[in-house]
């Protein structure tokens, strides 16, 4: 295994007391990249370079001499189709760089701003599709990490950096996130701005972010994210939310041991005290997954349209595939898929409120990470919370038996994504002995 600790909120917390240099945890960075590196290929070649580093945390220590800003310190790496500056994009493709160059993404500047050093560029699949990139499981190297925000997943797995960020327009951040046996946080759709993004699918599309630690997570969404309101983190922390379990077609599309795990993991939560509700929901979901499908397909034809007929030849062959089905959607059929999301949405919220429940759980993926790095896994268990644009979070929740870890899903009401992740660090709990 090449896991390593390295919690966001900690490591922060002790340089900004003081209690820990800022030289110290580049140095053990740089020897986590010697180490580790060469073996679990998180980043982009050439991006995560030590002594760019060390000029950087020491331009760092300069700006803020006095008072140390909330992630004053802490390692970021940037998923390679959101823009850094001073990094070039490729978004996993053979296609001139050129094209991809703008400015860079705010989310990035606002992370900056807090004190966060971009340390590198991390590994992502072709455009955010399929087509794996040459990242590892850092708990089994034999074993994807998931993806498309393979390398991000990784990279904060591994103790390569403290916060990382990535997209979610299937499953892209919660899958990788629980195949690493780490926190991945999507918030509701357009929390976090996407500018400065290489878009796959702008009605489905979200940046979000993972850390080994919910407690991080949380100092990184309240820069991150549009009008956080801690108030609303402070009131959500003295309730105690009702769990509801989405029964029906839906669940059932997980694997025999992901579903087992699961009900397991519902049983530890409510032995810590948790009311559990079983809810019939999401019955049509098979007609979710079809028109969420079109709409990404659609939209992610209609962003490469230019680029694929002058670089076709460059793509990888499911990469160009799905732009091929894409150009076959019709504009009818992309018009009822967008109209769908509010829909949709509003069938969930009535159902939640009418069975008061708080939070979903669910399983973050339909099982285990797979063996082999020819796929990333299926993001199917993360389907229609992202096409719904609810805000979702998955924690580390146990063991598979091959050893791998699970992760839990929690998806909560839209724009409650103070309460999702406030709750989410109670609920981590359970699971980690704390």
């Amino acid at each position: 295994m090449f896991v390593h600790p390295a919690p966001l909120a900690d490591t922060v917390e002790a340089l900004r007391d003081r209690r820990m240099t800022l030289k110290e945890v580049v140095q053990i960075a740089c020897q986590r990249l010697d180490e580790v590196e060469p073996h679990v290929r998180a980043f982009v070649e050439g991006t995560a370079q030590c002594e760019r580093l060390r000029e950087d945390a020491t331009a760092l220590e300069g700006r803020f001499s006095n008072s140390r800003p909330s992630l004053f310190g802490a390692l970021l790496g940037v998923k390679d189709i959101i823009r850094a500056e001073g990094f070039p994009t490729r978004a996993g493709s053979l296609l001139p760089p050129e094209l991809f160059e703008g400015p860079e993404a705010s989310v990035v500047t606002a992370l900056k701003e807090a004190g966060a050093i971009v340390m590198g560029k991390t590994v992502t699949t072709e455009f955010a599709y399929f087509e794996p990139g040459p990242t590892r499981n850092p708990h089994n190297l034999e074993h994807t990490p998931g993806g498309s925000s393979s390398g991000s997943a990784a990279a904060v797995a591994a103790g390569l950096c403290h916060l990382a960020l990535g997209t979610q327009t299937i499953g892209s951040v919660i899958r990788p996130a629980a195949f690493c046996g780490i926190v991945g946080y999507k918030p509701t759709y357009n929390r976090i701005p996407t500018d400065g993004l290489l878009f796959f699918s702008r009605s489905a599309d979200h940046i979000g972010m993972f850390t080994q630690d919910v407690a991080g997570m949380r100092l990184a969404a309240r820069v991150a994210c549009i009008g956080w309101n801690e108030q609303r983190e402070q009131e959500a922390a003295r309730k105690r939310p009702v769990l509801g379990v989405p029964d029906g077609p839906y669940l059932l599309q997980a694997e025999e041991e992901g579903l087992a795990a699961f009900e397991g993991q519902v049983r530890q939560l409510q032995e810590a005290g948790y009311e559990v509700r079983r809810v019939s929901i999401l019955e049509d979901i098979e007609t979710i997954n079809r028109i969420h499908r079109q709409m990404i397909a659609a939209e992610f034809a209609m962003e490469h349209a230019e680029w694929f007929a002058r670089y076709g030849d460059l793509y990888r062959p499911r990469t160009a595939d799905l732009i091929r089905e894409g150009q076959q959607v019709t504009a009818e059929a992309l018009a009822q898929a967008r109209e769908g999301q509010a829909k949709y949405r509003a069938q969930v919220e009535e159902q939640m409120a009418e069975a008061g429940v708080d939070l979903w759980i669910c399983p973050a993926a339909p099982g285990p990470a797979p063996k082999g790095l020819q796929s990333t896994g299926n993001p199917i268990m993360n389907l229609p919370w992202t096409y719904l644009g609810l805000p979702a979070v998955t924690v580390p929740a146990g063991k598979a038996a091959n050893g791998l870890p699970l992760g839990l899903q929690m998806v909560g009401h839209w724009m409650a994504d103070e309460d999702v992740l406030t709750w989410a660090e109670d609920i981590a709990r359970v699971f980690s002995g704390g």
